[in-house]
């Protein structure tokens, strides 16, 4: 099996574009027919340009990676919590339960067990279509590339040096392993540290100011786009999956019983690319007192089918979860170190919803600001040791049974003492998986602007 940018590039036109098609229509055709408006939203914005289509096409990433060669898949790095779709937009702050500021990956909609190379592969080509729409040229493409690529192994073997948390071997933990490294205010600088501190700028009353509206004792959610009323029996329907999520919250992240007090609940839309056709609700509850200013606002989101499942042929991964929602909560607690404590899980109707806090302090990364090559160097080190991170965080020493061995050693020796072919390959793979993506836009948009797409 060779490699499947080389097969690509070899298809033909109408092949291909007939294959996108496809596609599309098998991940989403259930979702657009329940909402064709919301997917005739989110095809416009990917039609804007390569980038706006790669995101919102991850089930065509992995219907090609599926059938690509990967040297570095053995019996345990094949099996791998990962991200599942991480491209350059996917990072950003949040305050961890311990009331720091981290920045880290932000999105775990997609996350799943598969090979750790796709985590890395989607965001290489990523990073390739947002430089090239920069204007960087190839040379410069592949420096940042291998920047970020360097960075995260670097980081792996860290981990596999410090496996003990203290790298002498005695096991005793008492360190900084996996579970402690975080990129902090203390420990980035440059833009990443600038991230970092515009989030320490938001606030909870600022949140709640927007959504809500304050009336004598009582707060509730203000009447404004994007926000619907609910009758008396889907409101029912939704306390009641409020009282089952209540009980997925593990013990040791559980708040006093005051907290948990609903006080409105409203029907949400609007969120990104990639929630289109999605069921949502915007829950306000109690916060840890009865001061207007510490209410906490939940979203509850219908959880999506994780692009990377279609292509994982594993009963054992896929008989784990319960259901999208149980996937999506436990995936980020395994990805996450120090996770929402408000993170957790339920069912409406059989379907399953996940269930998290709407942050005040969760600033995304913006690249709009990342012009030049030597600017986004450091930022690129960053992000690849945060990668690193939530690949080796995510095995033996989180509460989850699906990866039983240590992440970081199994990267560290798939890749071998000599990361230089690995590096190669990751760069070779992030500019021709780009170039393929920029055709693909095109066929994508002459499909769309000429009704080929069914349902739309």
């Amino acid at each position: 099996m060779g490699s499947i940018t080389e097969e690509l590039r070899g298809r033909d036109p109408k092949e291909r574009r007939a294959q996108i098609v496809d596609v599309l229509v098998d991940a989403f055709s259930g979702l657009m027919e329940r909402s064709p408006a919301e997917f005739r939203r989110r095809f416009r914005t990917m039609a804007s340009d390569p980038f706006a289509f790669y995101r919102g096409s991850a089930c065509l990433f992995f219907a090609d990676i599926a059938g690509d060669d990967d040297p570095w898949a053995d019996e345990r790095t094949s099996r791998v919590w990962i991200q599942g779709d991480l491209h350059a937009q996917n990072f950003g702050t949040y305050m961890n339960d311990d009331g720091v500021f981290v920045f880290d990956v932000n999105d775990y909609d997609e996350a799943y067990v598969g090979h750790f190379t796709w985590d890395v592969k989607r965001f290489v080509a990523s990073l390739a279509l947002l430089a090239w729409q920069k204007a960087i040229s190839d040379a410069d493409i592949r420096r940042l590339i291998e920047t970020y690529v360097r960075a995260y192994v670097d980081q792996v073997r860290r981990f596999a040096a410090h496996g003990d948390g203290n790298g002498n071997g005695d096991g005793d933990g008492d360190g900084d392993g996996d579970e402690k490294f975080a990129l902090t205010l203390d420990t980035t600088d440059g833009y990443v540290r600038d991230v970092l501190v515009a989030a320490m700028g938001g606030t909870r009353i600022g949140l709640l100011a927007g959504m809500t509206e304050v009336h004598g004792p009582d707060r509730r959610f203000r009447d404004r786009p994007g926000v619907r009323r609910l009758d008396d029996a889907e409101r029912a329907e939704v306390e009641a999956a409020y009282r089952e999520y209540l009980t997925t919250i593990p013990a040791e992240k559980r708040f006093g019983s005051l907290t948990y007090q609903v006080k409105d609940i409203v029907g949400a839309s609007g969120f990104g690319i990639g929630s289109a056709g999605l069921s949502a609700y915007n829950i306000l509850v109690e916060g840890n007192t009865q001061a207007l200013e510490n209410d906490v606002v939940l979203s509850m989101k219908q959880g999506n089918i994780a692009a990377a499942s279609r292509v994982v042929d594993d009963p054992r991964i896929r008989e784990y979860f319960r259901h999208h929602g149980h996937r999506t909560a436990v995936s980020r607690r395994a990805l996450q170190a120090n996770s929402d404590p408000w993170l957790g899980h339920t069912q409406i109707g059989g379907v399953g919803y996940v269930v998290q806090e709407l942050s005040p302090y969760e600033e995304d990364l913006d690249w709009s600001g990342l012009t030049e090559p030597e600017d986004m160097l450091s930022v690129l080190d960053d992000l690849g040791r945060a990668t690193a991170k939530v690949h080796c965080v995510s095995d033996t020493d989180s509460d989850h049974t699906l990866v039983g061995f240590q992440v970081e050693d199994a990267i560290d020796a798939v890749i071998g003492p000599d990361e230089s072919a690995f590096v190669a390959a990751m760069v070779a793979f992030g500019t021709q998986y780009a170039e393929i993506v920029r055709d693909d836009h095109t066929y994508f948009v002459d499909a769309f602007r000429n009704h080929e797409i069914p349902g739309l």
